[in-house]
């Protein structure tokens, strides 16, 4: 608890200065989840096999989406284009690799620095996979250890006593703490830009308890000894729940990014929830997740900080590939109704939970089916704070928040998906054009498809009726040509025009 009452007092003196009416802003709580399926939760699939009261419960108390959707079907870009409201398709396609460095550039604005300018204290816990500055504090004659693709940095390799820049806290954060990746190195905890206990040996999944499901899928490097990933989420979780407390002590907004490492592998729920589910450990591990996520918004009400909060609640991305053998095994379908998953551009592998929670503003127990994006978060809470964006930042980020007050039926029509730098899809109202003769990039399973009716044609793109085939199971590009060469045409605007906010539709640039 010290270093969180020495960190409100930084925010606090941060602040100095600000309006006083800035403790009438709403706080923000995001609450971020890793490979999680549309078909999960209790509230989007009432057949789910996976118990999920917390986060029913926050559903019921504001507005459910049916149609929200990450910018891709992998983590590292879905989690920049959220925090900048710009498809990350304009910049990077891939992950960040073990020990990689940032995504973001210097000039690039971020959710955080523009609620920072407001007045928020800012605060990532959890999950980053954004990278680092890895190379500022490893030592110059430091070699890998062993040969080829399994060579890696080890504990040796890097002066663990200075400061790694170019992490959360260049980027808007006035505090961090977390391991970064739960399956990549370093294996030790980082607060704000230091490791407290660096490591002193190289990753040994041997020397943790066995894993509930699967492989741990954790790449090589430097490990502390005495690491145990199944304390990522009850540490995490401790350390959110202390954070919201401390700053019910204080008159500053705050912005806290809560990124779990769940239910993406290694699947190692907790002793205490095996067995929850009728999912197996993922869907044991699901039940680790809602109930962490329970002591958060717990922490939130008896904090007396719940009224006055804008609590959010979505995933990077669809379910691991693992999901076929789950459907298989226990008859749950992660990513329930939907074709896909992490990877695909079929919608399984982008169209993710998406609660939003605003007492007093949002009706609780709405339903909307409008189409949303995590890329809109930025200018939905530029407008609730008042900040104001320039035409450089957010560029394809819609505010929502006329659609929390009740004002507006939508605010978009078109969302672009990408994974791979090659494989497009395009939304536009029920309209679903996959640019690329197959929407898969995880690959499919024939038996899956089959047991769904789902007839792959031999056509060079695919197009589907999302009102009444929300399955993506009948291509109708050969019938709709015209459709196919429309979608075509705008796709290639938006990417060339480099922007699609409402706001920006004015510039003078070349389509």
């Amino acid at each position: 608890m010290k270093r969180f009452l020495i960190l409100s007092a930084l925010c606090g003196a941060l602040a100095a200065g600000q309006n006083s009416a800035d403790a009438q802003k709403p706080n923000i709580l995001i609450l971020y989840a890793d490979d999680l399926g549309f078909g999960d939760l209790g509230c989007y699939h009432a057949q789910s096999k996976i118990p999920t009261p917390h986060l029913d419960k926050l559903a019921a108390g504001g507005i459910r989406f049916t149609d929200g959707h990450s910018s891709s079907g992998i983590c590292t870009p879905s989690r920049y284009a959220l925090l900048t409201g710009r498809h990350h398709w304009r910049d990077f396609h891939n992950i960040v690799g073990a020990l990689g460095g940032s995504v973001f550039r210097p000039e690039r604005l971020t959710l955080p620095e523009m609620l920072r300018e407001q007045g928020y204290c800012t605060a990532a816990i959890g999950k980053w996979h954004l990278g680092w500055d890895w190379e500022a504090i490893r030592k110059p004659n430091a070699k890998r250890i062993g040969k080829g693709r399994s060579a890696a940095w080890g504990p040796d390799a890097f002066d663990w006593s200075r400061p790694i820049p170019d992490g959360p806290l260049a980027h808007g954060f006035d505090s961090y703490f977390g391991d970064t990746v739960i399956n990549f190195p370093p294996y030790c905890w980082i607060e704000n830009d230091r490791v407290p206990v660096p490591p002193d040996v190289m990753m040994d999944s041997s020397l943790w308890p066995p894993i509930k499901e699967g492989r741990w899928e954790c790449r090589p490097g430097p490990m502390l000894s005495t690491w145990n990933p199944y304390q990522n989420i009850p540490t995490t979780t401790r350390r959110g729940v202390d954070f919201i407390r401390t700053q019910a002590e204080t008159d500053q907004p705050f912005f806290l990014y809560f990124a779990f490492p769940s239910p993406h592998a290694p699947i190692i729920p907790n002793d205490q929830f095996d067995g929850r589910s009728q999912a197996g450990a993922y869907g044991d591990f699901v039940v680790e997740t809602d109930d962490a996520a329970g002591q958060l918004l717990t922490a939130l009400a008896d904090s007396g900080l719940a009224d006055n909060t804008v609590v959010i609640f979505t995933a990077d991305n669809g379910p691991e590939r693992y999901a076929y053998a789950r459907d298989e095994k226990y008859g749950h379908w992660s990513s329930h109704p939907l074709r896909g998953l992490k990877r695909d551009i079929y919608e399984g592998g982008h169209h993710v939970p998406f609660l939003i929670r605003w007492p007093g503003v949002t009706t609780p127990g709405r339903i909307s089916d409008a189409l949303v994006s995590q890329i809109d978060l930025m200018a939905t809470l530029a407008d609730i704070t008042g900040a104001a964006l320039p035409d450089d930042a957010a560029e394809d980020s819609h505010s929502l928040l006329p659609l929390l007050q009740g004002r507006a039926d939508a605010v978009r029509t078109t969302h672009i998906h990408n994974t791979k730098a090659d494989q497009y899809a395009i939304r536009d109202d029920n309209w679903l054009l996959i640019n690329a003769k197959t929407g898969y990039v995880s690959g499919g399973s024939e038996g899956w498809e089959k047991r769904r009716g789902i007839r792959n044609d031999d056509l060079p793109v695919e197009l589907y009726d999302l009102s009444d085939d929300i399955g993506q199971t009948r291509n109708l590009a050969a019938q709709h040509p015209e459709v196919v060469k429309r979608l075509q045409q705008k796709l290639t605007t938006i990417r060339q025009q480099g922007y699609s906010a409402p706001r920006l539709s004015n510039r003078n640039e070349a389509p």
